[in-house]
Formats: structure tokens, sequence, C-alpha cells
């Protein structure tokens, strides 16, 4: 697998016309997050925090340190020479780097730029070449969406397991406690910090859980996704926890119409900005249009926020393999919010929903 990624990329940094590409974070080296390996980890498989790859043409190299030599043995394999350093990064870059070499920008500090710069010295040209591995990263292949898929059931049935066990009268930091462990004890771990949002604190989109209880007869927007073997997944149900007032049924119904059809609109050549006008549309025909304040959607990967957009500024078009959210909302502030979220493949036909958990109105206890 590495190896196929590996060749892609090389052709399209020699399309840049560059000699080499730098992989990796070059912001915090030696000390990476999740997020900041990413493209390395798509690109060797590696998932360490210190770890950068050369990819280019006619080279494949992979640099890691002592604390990382057997992890690279086994998960990088043969398809880029290892080399393991002892001494300052951008030394060992400065000593393996010649002719055009790309670096991101976007995974780059100032200060390690002019360090980078620094050691490479007058026979290398750094030339800025932002979001190669991320265009590669979009087009999800089998493997990647039978792992996002899996990451999708998980969480599923880790909500499900909740929702048997009730949420009225727990507070909302107890939910997501008990969610992100039953996570855990599936074998996952959470994608990003679990949103239990009920009654008022639900206008606010990206809600951290507090010590309300939640009460009878309003709404809770459960946000919530799990990362299995390197993989995000990504989803949203509002629920009811008894009778609701006109104004929390037909919001709900509202929101619901809009994500029905988004889901729909999802397709090969479609544009994100035109995915988000179908959603949004239905939401501003019914007056409502102030109330729904961000995107559609994103995509989904080793990242729970990547390309492509869904959105009223997104520059992108859909293709087969990406896998995206679709998640409108309304939110009324010292009220209520609904969002309604689902995972959704882009095929060359009709989309794939990853999603599993019903849509429609659930009262729980």
């Amino acid at each position: 697998m590495s190896e196929a990624r590996a060749e892609r990329l090389a052709a399209l940094v020699a399309e840049e016309g560059l000699d080499a590409l730098i992989v990796g974070d070059l912001v915090n080296p030696g000390d990476s997050g999740p997020d900041a390996i990413a493209n390395v980890r798509w690109l060797t498989g590696f998932a360490g925090t210190s770890g950068l790859a050369i990819v280019g043409p006619e080279r494949r190299e992979f640099l890691t340190d002592f604390r990382y030599a057997e992890l690279a043995e086994r998960r990088v394999g043969d398809a880029f020479e290892r080399v393991i350093f002892d001494g300052p990064v951008f030394e060992e870059l400065g000593r393996r780097l010649r002719g055009r070499v790309g670096f991101d920008p976007a995974a780059t500090s100032v200060r390690n730029h002019r360090k980078l710069a620094a050691a490479v010295g007058d026979d290398v040209e750094l030339v800025a070449a932002e979001g190669l591995v991320e265009r590669l990263r979009r087009v999800k292949d089998a493997d990647e969406v039978d792992a996002i898929a899996a990451a999708s059931r998980l969480a599923d049935e880790a909500l499900e397991w909740l929702l048997e066990r009730g949420i009225a009268g727990k507070t909302e930091r107890r939910i997501a406690f008990e969610l992100e462990t039953r996570m855990r004890e599936l074998g996952a771990q959470p994608s990003f910090p679990t949103i239990v949002a009920s009654g008022p604190n639900g206008a606010l989109p990206h809600a951290i859980p507090t010590d309300r209880e939640v009460g009878p007869n309003e709404l809770v927007t459960i946000d919530w996704g799990a990362k299995l073997d390197g993989y995000c997944s990504d989803g949203t149900r509002t629920f009811a926890t008894g009778e609701l007032d006109e104004e929390l049924r037909s919001a709900y119904e509202l929101v619901l119409r809009a994500q029905l059809a988004g889901v729909d609109a999802v397709a090969a050549g479609a544009h994100g900005r035109e995915v988000d006008a179908v959603s949004r549309g239905i939401i501003e025909e019914a007056g409502m249009g102030e109330r729904f304040g961000h995107g559609l959607g994103h995509g989904v990967g080793l990242q729970v926020h990547e390309p492509p957009r869904l959105s009223k500024r997104s520059e992108d078009t859909l293709e087969p393999g990406n896998v995206v959210t679709v998640e409108p909302g309304v939110y009324v502030p010292g009220r209520f919010g609904i969002r309604i979220e689902d995972l959704v493949v882009v095929t060359a036909g009709e989309p794939k929903n990853l999603s599993g958990l019903p849509k429609e109105l659930r009262v729980v206890s």
C-alpha cells in the first residue's frame, strides 16, 4: 500500500517540477500529534510522533529517531529507505536535500523554515508546495472506506448502548464520559471531544458538555465519533426526552428534510457549494436561514476535518471516493438546537451512507 501511494505522490511531485517533497510536520518535528502526522501515516503507515518522509521521482526516504526504530521497521517496511538519525532533524534534512525541494507551508513554522533554509545551503531551492498529499488523500481507496465504515459502526454501537441505559437526569458531562468510555471499551478512541448539548445549550453548535442535567421534554444533541485503526467517524443525532411543543417538532422536521435532501445531493461532479445550497435552501425557505450559520459538511478520513468541504465558500468538486459529512442544523439562542449528521461516501452512482442509526425523531428516557 505505501509503495503505491509513494508512486502516486512521486508522480505529482514531478508534475510540480520538484526534485523532492518533504512530507510531515515541520512545526513540532519529533513531537507531532495525530493530525500533524496524518500525511506521513497515509504515505508510510507510520503512526508515531517523530517521522518525516522525503519523496521524489527517484527517492523514498523515511526519517525517524531511536525511539521509533523498531516501529518504523514494522510499519514502514521496505518501500522507503529507513533513516534513524541522532541529532537535529534540520541538519539531517540539510545533508539529504538537493535541487528544488517542496515543503508544505501549512505544516511549517516561520522559525523552522529559517532553520531548514540555513541547513540546506545555497544548492537547494525551497519551494512552497501546499496540499499535495491532501490532494491524494481526499480520494479514499476501498480499504480506507472500509476502515471509516468500521469506525462508524463502532460509534453507532456505543451510542445505542448509551441510549439503552438512559440519558434523562444525567449531566451532559456524564453522558459524554460514558459514551467515550464505551468507545474505548470497544477498541477505539474518540475522534474528537464528544458534544452533548441539552435544552438551550443545543443552540451552541460546538457546545462543551457541562454539569447541566438533561431534563424532561427537551432536545439533546449528541455529536460523537470513533477513531479506529487511525480512521475517524463523525455523526450527530438529536433526541427528545419526552413530548415536545410544536416549535421544536417543526424545527426537527425541517432539519430532517434538509439533511435528507443534502445526502441525496452528494454526487460525483457536484460542487461543494451546490450541495450546501440544497440543504441551506430548504432551511432558508422556512425562514430559518439565519439559524444555520455553519457549512453543511466536510471530509473525514485520518482526520475528522479534512477536504473536501461542503459550504457556501467551497471551491471543491466531489469525486468518487470522497467521504463527507452532511450536517445541517438550526440553532435558536436561549431555546434549543438541532443537528443531524451522516457520513456519506461519494460513488459513481448513488451516495453510500455509512451512518446506520435512524433519523426520525426518537424519544429516549
